[in-house]
């Protein structure tokens, strides 16, 4: 993994332990914590829209979000103007959202995949890039 990146990492409770885990699995990269900070019952908005607002204002070169389903947290962090979360339950999945969508934050269904599958993915996602040319044009059209 690229030592120079910075990662912005949240989770609500149900992604808390999956946090914990990533926090220890990416030791050897710059990481922004932006909690919760427990297992306790939390917001997913306030988490997604930390990491959200710290890749959009260039503080983090990418983001992690983890939650039960990812599909809150990729929701919240989708309505920041030039955020492209992408909910990865599989490794090919995270490889296409960044060569194909230029995706700059990936959510993890803590729920639904395994701490070793999400390893993967996020491996998948930080180390893939964007291919541009005719995918540019289309991301290009994203944002209203």
């Amino acid at each position: 993994m690229n030592k120079d990146l910075t990662i912005a990492i949240g989770a609500d409770h149900a992604g808390f332990e999956f946090k914990q885990q990533l926090l220890d699995f990416l030791k050897d990269t710059q990481v922004k914590d932006f909690g919760t900070y427990s297992s306790e019952s939390a917001d997913y908005p306030d988490f997604a829209h930390a990491v959200a607002t710290s890749v959009e204002s260039g503080e983090s070169s990418f983001g992690i979000l983890i939650c039960g389903s990812a599909n809150g947290v990729a929701i919240t962090a989708n309505k920041h103007q030039s955020i492209r979360a992408a909910i990865c339950w599989k490794e090919e999945l995270a490889e296409t959202a960044r060569t194909h969508n230029n995706a700059n934050i990936v959510c993890i269904p803590a729920r639904h995949i395994s701490i070793e599958l999400a390893k993967t993915i996020i491996t998948k996602f930080l180390e893939s890039e964007f291919e541009g040319g005719r995918h540019a044009t289309r991301v290009n059209k994203i944002s209203c």
